[in-house]
């Protein structure tokens, strides 16, 4: 009993000075937000380093005047919003496909999605740009959610091994009741699988939030820039001003922080049941 005592607390301690390690960036964005220039350059005592004396709270009024962080937000809040619903709804669809239904050829395209996970996103990028170019949508948000409607390879495979968790007595009991494959979807799969689509939402959310490439290559007009993009283009004109940088990017980063302590219950749970089977 106690050598399985030590070694949680040991677990526990790995765990939290981990954690320590990862929060401590975050820590300092926060603390150099509030501090003033002159502050910032001050390095004569660990007091001063780590305390904001006095608290500038006005950085990020400053930010909010110096970057447009409200329209920069809603763009990026209508490609997430986009990106998720998009990638709900196909890859739990083609999940479901691949777990419970039986058709041709099934395994062999089921295999030929995993490969695709192998090619880099640096392959398709140039076809997908001309592609974008023929239908005259560059220079908008479209071709940054459009491509998850048609399904996330990751989400495919995570969400098709949670569908294999679910008893089929479920599923044949739904269907002796008169409900065909896409009723026992609706009503009897997808409330089960919730743990998995709030997982799935988690990631689409922090993977489009905080992606900078895409917008990069897509957007032109200063008015449908993302959050990324605007941060990058305000740290082009400002980026000796630490402060105001720093408050800028707390903003950005809040949401996504939010999210993960809102959802992380269902987040681990979707995770660690993915793979098993019942």
């Amino acid at each position: 009993m106690k050598r399985k005592n030590s070694r949680h607390i040991l677990i526990h301690l790995g765990l939290i000075l981990g954690s320590a390690i990862f929060f401590v960036p975050f820590l300092w964005t926060v603390i150099t937000s509030l501090k003033t220039d002159a502050q910032i350059q001050d390095i004569s005592s660990w007091e001063r380093i780590l305390i904001p004396q006095p608290i500038a709270f006005e950085n990020y009024l400053k930010a909010l005047r110096y970057v447009d962080i409200p329209r920069y937000f809603l763009n990026s809040v209508i490609v997430s919003v986009f990106s998720i619903i998009g990638t709900v709804i196909s890859c739990s669809m083609v999940a479901y496909s691949f777990a419970r239904l039986k058709w041709p050829g099934r395994d062999v395209l089921f295999l030929v999605m995993l490969s695709t996970m192998m090619l880099p996103p640096q392959v398709t990028m140039i076809p997908l740009f001309l592609i974008f170019t023929k239908m005259h949508l560059v220079n908008t948000l479209v071709p940054l959610f459009l491509p998850c409607f048609f399904g996330v390879p990751f989400f495919i495979f995570m969400l098709r091994q949670f569908f294999l968790t679910i008893p089929g007595e479920l599923e044949e009991a739904a269907k002796i009741d008169g409900s065909g494959y896409l009723g026992i979807f609706l009503r009897i799969m997808l409330p089960l699988i919730k743990p998995a689509l709030l997982a799935v939402i988690v990631f689409q959310f922090m993977w489009t939030w905080n992606d900078f490439l895409n917008p990069l290559i897509y957007i032109h007009d200063k008015e449908k820039m993302t959050l990324t993009i605007g941060l990058q283009a305000f740290n082009l004109v400002h980026g000796a001003e630490w402060s105001l940088l720093m408050a800028a990017s707390v903003m950005m980063t809040l949401p996504v922080i939010l999210l993960f302590f809102i959802a992380q219950r269902y987040f681990i749970e979707g995770i660690t049941l993915t793979g098993l089977k019942g």
